[in-house]
């Protein structure tokens, strides 16, 4: 998976995303399935934006960005804003 492959499925992420919240702006609401996939959606984010950080951070030292992979979601989940 290159930069390009890790952005473009932050992109579907995100328009999945979008999708759920107009829905629920409608006023529809989400139900509970949408619910859950909304928060696994935001764990995902939250792994894909972390794994394109790190292989910027490779790429920049001139390391094999390849080598990353996404972390689990407690290690992501555990960090500090």
């Amino acid at each position: 998976m290159d930069d390009h492959d890790v952005l473009a499925h932050i992109s579907e992420l995100v328009d999945e995303e979008r999708a759920l919240r107009s829905s629920s702006a409608a006023g529809v609401g989400l139900d509970p399935d949408a619910i859950a996939r909304m928060a696994r959606l935001e764990v995902q984010l939250d792994q894909y934006w972390d794994l394109l950080r790190r292989r910027y951070a490779r790429e920049e030292y001139g390391q094999n960005p390849d080598e990353e992979a996404p972390r689990d979601p407690s290690v992501v989940e555990g960090y500090e804003q």
